[in-house]
């Protein structure tokens, strides 16, 4: 089967494009539900005939098996007709005890995280992705989860080991000797982003839940990365689910205020007849700092679904009618209706 032709678009400081909709393969990896090999196998095909050409991976899903199951299907294609971001920051000890329900993953490998943002931490990290993907180089390599939210009181110490102990250097320096395309960090909050750009010179941040259509407090970050050529990822187009029909927010409950809010946009996407997956998914991309949204996928049904809510056609009026009812930021640029090729 031809792919489909999909909309791409490029990062601000490199020629490196990708597909405004990446497939994130954390729900491959199983998060909270099982998924066996060959429904994941068939998740990357359909993903694949579609023209979905971004894969966001990272050690930390499934415990490896998210790496395993990419590196597996991308085997024997030609390297430079995909582009796949993988994540340090997080060493992987085997370790026999580890059970199902691990950090929500429903069927982790036997191996146990352990934080290291050091030089040698990154280094041995992104040797080790290389071995589980099947890959010489990695095109995007993101710092995993630092930052306060995870680490809480020891956040310090996770950052000096990034700037003091030669983290971000090791990623400069895989850079520099073409093993990786472009840096940055793969996170949830979008403030020690904005730490991270006075700090290295990183190419794009994947933020996760903090620009999406429920929430827009990161807005001001977004102006910051587009002036400094910081192209931004956006992960978690649903937040976690809430604006796609589930019950979770931040991969938790969803607080009352929150839900009453994601009623609301709700309601204001059925009064137009539009999906509010598909506005949830469209609405990232009309900030130029965006270069693509990521969507984790389980089945080939989500990739269809996904692809169509992405390519609808939602009407200029119900985008203005979010603004005018304040459930969008005043200041964040909107879609339109014509079609990006």
């Amino acid at each position: 089967m031809a792919p489909e032709r999909f909309p791409s678009r490029r990062l601000a400081s490199i020629d490196l494009r990708l597909s405004t909709l990446g497939l994130g393969a954390a729900a491959l990896a199983g998060l909270y539900e099982a998924v066996d090999d060959a429904t994941a196998t068939a998740t990357l095909q359909a993903a694949w005939d579609r023209g979905l050409r971004y894969i966001d991976t990272a050690p930390f899903y499934g415990y490896t098996l998210s790496e395993r199951r990419v590196g597996a299907f991308l085997a024997g294609r030609p390297r430079d007709s995909f582009v796949v971001s993988t994540k340090v920051g997080r060493l992987m000890q085997p370790d026999a005890t580890v059970a199902p329900g691990s950090d929500g993953w429903a069927a982790p490998l036997p191996f146990r995280p352990v934080f290291d943002y050091s030089h040698a931490g990154v280094m041995r990290s992104f040797e080790d992705s290389l071995a589980r993907l099947g890959l010489s180089r990695i095109d995007i390599l993101l710092v995993h989860d630092i930052g306060r939210m995870t680490h809480g009181d020891r956040h310090e110490l996770h950052w000096r080991a990034l700037t003091e102990g030669g983290g971000f250097r090791a990623l400069e320096e895989l850079r520099s000797q073409g093993l990786v395309q472009a840096i940055g960090l793969g996170v949830n909050e979008w403030e020690v982003a904005r730490d991270a750009l006075a700090a290295a010179p990183i190419d794009c941040v994947l933020l996760a839940g903090r620009y999406t259509l429920l929430e827009q407090g990161s807005l001001g970050f977004l102006d910051q990365c587009a002036d400094a050529g910081v192209s931004v990822l956006v992960g978690g187009p649903f937040n976690s689910g809430l604006l796609a029909g589930q019950a979770k927010y931040n991969y938790g409950d969803v607080p009352p205020d929150v839900m009453r809010r994601a009623e609301a946009l709700s309601a204001a996407c059925a009064a137009f007849d539009v999906p509010l997956q598909a506005a949830a998914l469209q609405f990232p991309l009309a900030h130029r700092a965006v270069a693509s949204v990521l969507a984790g996928m389980r089945s080939p049904e989500q990739v269809a679904s996904n692809a169509a809510w992405l390519q609808q056609r939602v009407p200029d009026e119900l985008w203005l009618a979010l603004r005018e009812r304040g459930l969008v930021d005043a200041a964040a640029p909107l879609p339109t209706s014509s079609k990006e090729s």
